[in-house]
C-alpha cells in the first residue's frame, strides 16, 4: 500500500491568517443622539450636563466607535468632548461604524508588521475567519507584501486564488 504523503504540509507555502492581528477586547458603539434634545438638538450645557452624569465605566477595556444614528448634524468638539470622558476606561475610540472601527485597528497592526519572514516566499492570505476582519485589511496586507514575497495567493492551500507574482 502506497503512504498518503500531505503535499500542502510539505509545501514551501506560508500562510498568512489576519485574524491573528485582531485585537482582544469588547467592542461597543455609543449612539450619541441619546444625550441630543428629541434626538437631533445639541443643546450644549444639556449635552455637557448629560455626559457628566452618564456612568462610562460599561466602556472599560474597550474599543469604542461614536456614531450618530439621526440626521442631527453634530459639531465635531461634540465627538471630542464624548472622547474626553472615554479616553480613562477605552482602549481606543473613534467616530465611525464597528467595521471602521475594525479597520482602523486592523490598519495600525498591519502598519507595524514586520514582513522580513516573508521575502521571497510562497505566501496564502486565509480567507476563511471565525472573528471580523474588513476588506480593508485585506487590501492594507497585499500591498505591504507585494513586492516582499515571490508569490502572493487568497484562500486555501487546495483552492488558492493566485494574486501576484514576483518578476
Amino acid at each position: 500500500m502506497e503512504e498518503i504523503v500531505n503535499r500542502i504540509a510539505n509545501s514551501k507555502l506560508k500562510t498568512f491568517n489576519l485574524e491573528d492581528l485582531y485585537p482582544a477586547g469588547k467592542r461597543e458603539q455609543i449612539d450619541i443622539s441619546q444625550w441630543l434634545t428629541e434626538g437631533f438638538i445639541l443643546r450644549e450645557k444639556d449635552f455637557r450636563e448629560s455626559l457628566k452624569n452618564y456612568d462610562w465605566s460599561a466602556y472599560n477595556d474597550a474599543y469604542v466607535a461614536l456614531h450618530c444614528s439621526t440626521d442631527a448634524i453634530v459639531p465635531a468638539w461634540a465627538y471630542m468632548l464624548v472622547t474626553t470622558y472615554l479616553q480613562p476606561v477605552a482602549k481606543k475610540v473613534v467616530v465611525g461604524s464597528l467595521e471602521e472601527l475594525e479597520t482602523i485597528l486592523y490598519t495600525e497592526q498591519i502598519q507595524t508588521l514586520d514582513v522580513t519572514a516573508y521575502r521571497d516566499e510562497y505566501v496564502i492570505v486565509k480567507g476563511c475567519s471565525n472573528k471580523p476582519v474588513p476588506q480593508n485589511a485585506y487590501i492594507l496586507l497585499t500591498q505591504k507584501l507585494q513586492g516582499i514575497v515571490k508569490s502572493l495567493m487568497f484562500g486555501e492551500a487546495c483552492s488558492s486564488v493566485p494574486l501576484y507574482k514576483s518578476k
